[in-house]
This record gives C-alpha cells, structure tokens and sequence, in this order.
C-alpha cells in the first residue's frame, strides 16, 4: 500500500506531462495550418462590393485554404493601379476597355479571361424628392445637381455619358454634373440628397432603400455594360487564383451574383 502511495504522484506527473505535450501538439499544429493558409488578392469594381462579400464567405468555406482579400473601387484606378505594380492576383472589371488594355499590354492572358456577367445603369432620385424628376429628359427642367462616376474612370460614369449624348441630353445637363470616384458614392450622394438625381447601375440600386428607381437606360444608347474577370500573370499565387477563378464560374457564384442583380453572361 506504501508502494503504491509513493507511486501515485509519478503517475499524475506523467498524465500531466503528456496533457501538455498534446496541447503543444495541437497548437502547433493550428499554427502550421493558419501559416499554410494563402491569401489572394481580387481587384475588384466597387459595384461588385455586395455580391463578392457574400461569395467569398461561401469560397473561403470550401477552401479554407485560401483567404480572399479585396481591393474594390473604380475600375480605371484598379487598372492603373495595376499598371503601376500594385499586387493583385485577380482583376474584376465593370468594362472591357479597362479589362482589355491590361490584356493588350500583357498582364493578363486572354484564355485567363472570361465575360462573367453583365449589368444596366438607371436613373435615381432621393426617396422624398419632389423635384417631379421621372426620366432622363426631365434632368435638363428639374435637375440643378446630377451625380454620375468620373466618365474617364468609372465605366457607370462612361456609360451614363454616352447614353445621354446619344439621347441629345448631354449638353443640357454637363454642366449640372457632380463627378464621384466610384459608383457607390454617386449612391451615397443621392441617398443623402446633397443631389437631385444619380444614374448608379441597376444593382447598386437594389441595394438602397432611400432612392426612388424611375428609369432604366434603352438598350443600344450606350455600350454594353459587361464584367470581365481574369487572372493576373504576374500573380505569385497561381494555383489559388485559378481555384477562385473557376470558383467564380460555378452556379453557386453565379447564383450569388444574379441575386444582387447581375446577369449571367456564360449561359
């Protein structure tokens, strides 16, 4: 009995011992996990902000691997920030001109590109507005400030302008012009009524529920608006790019960005 007395605290001493060299296991293994884990870069057009916050929750749970940063704003600065060195592993572009020039100029491989889905721009007003504004031809009469993007920078902003130069409206209404950085702050100015009427993207607009939607631009007044996506050659993370890239392809992601509004363009 003595003998088994003074053998109890070198048993403790050993489950003790091997509790703590398992929990360092254990921890050493989750460090070893989160330091194989890769993050990937998606440059992305503010107007997609919504939709890719929600993909990439659905992404990052069947990879869990591969960690999705985003860098959203007006595609033409995406582009030249691209241009410029900036890492990105993905560029998702609201117009092909951006897209394309970047393919032009070698950063991107043209079959790692796809037209991914499409978008159309419409007219808003604040949600009180009394301003009696209901298509774009009231802007010229009704309008004192119109808020689009930055015509040279963000494509809502090219297609608005084309679209009122080819309805004969353009020179009524430029010099009313409030020009935003991106899409969403043309939202911004029309939900907080420091304008009288944004033309925002169709699924900006859905998104908001202070501005009246009254107008849809015709098809035909301006270019197609469509939503490239590829993957950068210089990315240093390739084979997680691609996984995302493929991933974006899938009816999971494509579900995703048709509840947000966009249309599917690989049909």
């Amino acid at each position: 009995m003595k003998r088994l007395y003074f053998l109890m605290p070198i048993f403790i001493l050993l489950l003790f011992v091997t509790a703590c060299n398992a929990a360092g296991q254990v921890i050493e293994e989750t460090q070893e996990n989160k330091h194989e884990q890769t993050e990937i870069t998606v440059s992305a057009a503010a107007s997609l902000t919504d939709a890719l916050n929600k993909i990439k929750m659905a992404f990052e749970k069947e990879h869990p691997n591969i960690e999705v940063t985003y860098n959203f704003g007006s595609s033409g600065t995406l582009q030249q920030q691209i241009m410029q060195g900036a890492p990105a592993d993905l560029f998702f572009s609201a117009a092909e001109d951006k897209f394309d020039e970047l393919v032009n100029k070698g950063y991107i491989d043209r079959e790692n590109g796809v037209d991914l889905v499409g978008n159309k721009i419409v007219l808003v007003t604040p949600k009180e507005s009394k301003k009696g504004i209901e298509s774009f031809s009231d802007l010229n009469d009704k309008a004192q400030k119109i808020a689009i993007g930055t015509p040279e920078t963000v494509p809502a902003g090219k297609y608005a302008k084309e679209m009122l130069e080819n309805i004969d409206e353009w020179e009524n209404v430029k010099n009313k012009m409030v020009f935003a950085k991106d899409v969403r702050q043309v939202l911004t100015y029309v939900e907080t009524g420091n304008v009288d009427a944004g033309i925002v993207y169709n699924t900006d607009a859905l998104i908001s529920s202070k501005i009246n939607v009254l107008a849809s631009a015709e098809e035909g007044t301006h270019t197609p608006i469509i939503y490239p996506l590829g993957m950068i050659n210089e990315s240093k993370n390739l084979e997680e790019a691609k996984e995302f890239f493929e991933y974006m392809q899938s009816d999971a992601a494509l579900t995703i960005l048709k509840e947000y509004g966009f249309s599917n363009l690989l049909k």
